[in-house]
């Protein structure tokens, strides 16, 4: 865990939506695919805190990183 209490696959998710995905927006579906891992894991367990802390957004076209949480994966958007 970091300092703000990220997991592994909280920090990944983040990374492969800044970095993978340009910030968004994505799909939980490619997201998934891309994370290998479930969509309602995501939905579930990651995207919770990542929305509370404002790292994420969901918008009607996709996932979004905001700009804190692509920098706290060492991103620029």
């Amino acid at each position: 865990m970091d300092e703000l209490g990220l997991d592994k696959l909280d920090r990944l998710y983040l990374e492969v939506l800044a970095g993978n995905y340009n910030g968004g927006p994505a799909g939980v579906q490619a997201l998934a695919a891309t994370l290998n891992e479930e969509q309602q894991t995501l939905e579930d367990v990651v995207e919770p805190y990542l929305l509370k802390i404002g790292f994420i957004l969901r918008t009607p076209q996709g996932r979004r990183a905001t700009i804190e949480g692509a920098r706290h994966t060492g991103f620029d958007l």
